[in-house]
């Protein structure tokens, strides 16, 4: 029988283990997730009693060619032209999401910012910074991570700018 990993044995997460081992405090949320519900974030604030401004969804799209996950509150929408220039970028479009579920090793609805298979650029809405902590996906529908927005632009090397819209 094949030995289980450290991931495997705590039923950790890329997002989770990564968060672990970096030793950055942060707090797990797990709620049922409904396939049926039509709003992934809105759901994951719902179900955590927490306000939509403060829970952030990751997105993956395609800067000049470049893959680049944006982090935007789930109670607005991304701002595909001030996510391209927030990386000095021309154009930017959604990425396709068999190449972002690919990419980054996590499935749509369950992307997280953290611990993805390949580190790719990164842009948190400024919004987070008015909060102290935000949640974002830790991995998997269902589970979400509560973490001051400074470590996650920390751990993601994220640029913080305006790409969020209400």
């Amino acid at each position: 029988m094949a030995k289980k990993s450290k991931k495997q044995q705590s039923g950790g997460t890329p997002a989770t283990v990564a968060l672990t081992a970096a030793g950055v405090a942060h707090t797990i949320h797990a709620y049922e997730h409904d396939p049926a519900h039509p709003s992934y974030g809105e759901e994951a604030a719902e179900a955590m009693g927490v306000s939509p401004e403060r829970v952030f969804k990751t997105l993956v799209a395609e800067v000049d060619g470049t893959l680049t996950v944006a982090v935007v509150p789930v109670a607005g929408s991304l701002d595909l032209k001030a996510l391209a220039s927030a990386v000095s970028g021309k154009r930017a479009a959604m990425a396709d999401p068999a190449l972002a579920e690919r990419t980054t090793g996590y499935v749509r609805g369950g992307i997280s910012p953290l611990g993805q298979r390949k580190k790719l650029p990164t842009v948190l809405d400024d919004s987070a910074s008015s909060h102290t902590t935000i949640c974002v996906s830790a991995g998997r529908r269902g589970l979400e991570v509560e973490l001051s927005p400074t470590d996650l632009a920390t751990l993601t090397d994220a640029v913080l700018a305006p790409i969020g819209r209400a």
